[in-house]
């Protein structure tokens, strides 16, 4: 049986934030981390201090805060300097929605010979740019769907940082594009299938997670990963067929 967390010890406004979040026993705590469930109470708009950080820890030694000892307390800390951006992401439904608008894309992408990779900027729960690729029609490299949507949510919002807005991609943003969105500071990046080849957001080198870049953005890969796959698979069958 799962070992609930409950008050106490856990504070009233720490324990219904956490189940909010789906941790609701002391092992989904261990799956998630301490200190990733701690930075997840942040950006759910909970105050909390460095004290709530130690009794989370303690809740998984299976020890008392205060007999939390400093080395412990130092590497947390440590480990809280390190880690990536963290968010809450919208629910499954939601997000695969906006996915859906950024498949379209891709598959106008593949319509004129473009790898199918495409991608919408939410802001507001409102879709306010779209955009795939067009590197080979417009003899650009740089025109890559994340660029172009970028771009034009800029100018959408008259400004070039998108604080504030998600990027759906249907494929892992490459070393181009994820410096690209870091510079925009887009809150939260949400894609669809992984580039084993090119990925910059955790498959060959995580970008965002560099602690010697400015880290903003949030990442969540795996949304209609398989409908993503699918749309690039058949693209690349098509191609081979022809040569």
């Amino acid at each position: 049986m799962p070992t609930l967390l409950t008050t106490p010890p856990v504070a009233p406004q720490t324990l219904a934030a956490l189940q909010a979040l789906g941790i609701r026993s002391v092992e989904e705590l261990r799956e998630t981390g301490s200190v990733q469930a701690f930075l997840l109470l942040k950006a759910a708009g909970l105050t909390v201090t460095r004290s709530t950080l130690w009794q989370l820890e303690a809740l998984l030694l299976g020890i008392k805060p205060q007999d939390l000892p400093q080395t412990q307390k130092t590497a947390l800390e440590q480990a809280l300097k390190n880690h990536p951006p963290v968010a809450v992401f919208p629910t499954s439904s939601e997000m695969e929605t906006f996915m859906r608008a950024a498949l379209t894309q891709a598959e106008q992408s593949a319509s004129i010979g473009e790898i199918p990779v495409g991608a919408v900027v939410v802001s507001n729960n409102q879709i306010i740019a779209a955009a795939h690729n067009t590197c080979v029609s417009d003899h650009d490299i740089s025109r890559h769907a994340e660029i172009r949507a970028l771009a034009a949510a800029g100018a959408a919002l008259q400004n070039y940082r998108l604080d504030g807005c998600d990027l759906y991609i249907t494929l892992e943003p490459c070393a181009m594009c994820a410096s690209a969105i870091i510079q925009a500071r887009v809150r939260r990046v949400i894609y669809g299938a992984a580039e084993p080849k090119t990925g910059a957001a955790g498959s060959v080198v995580n970008l965002f997670a560099n602690p010697l870049l400015n880290k903003h953005t949030a990442i969540k890969g795996g949304i209609l990963e398989d409908e993503c796959k699918a749309v690039l698979q058949a693209f690349f069958q098509t191609r081979r067929k022809q040569y």
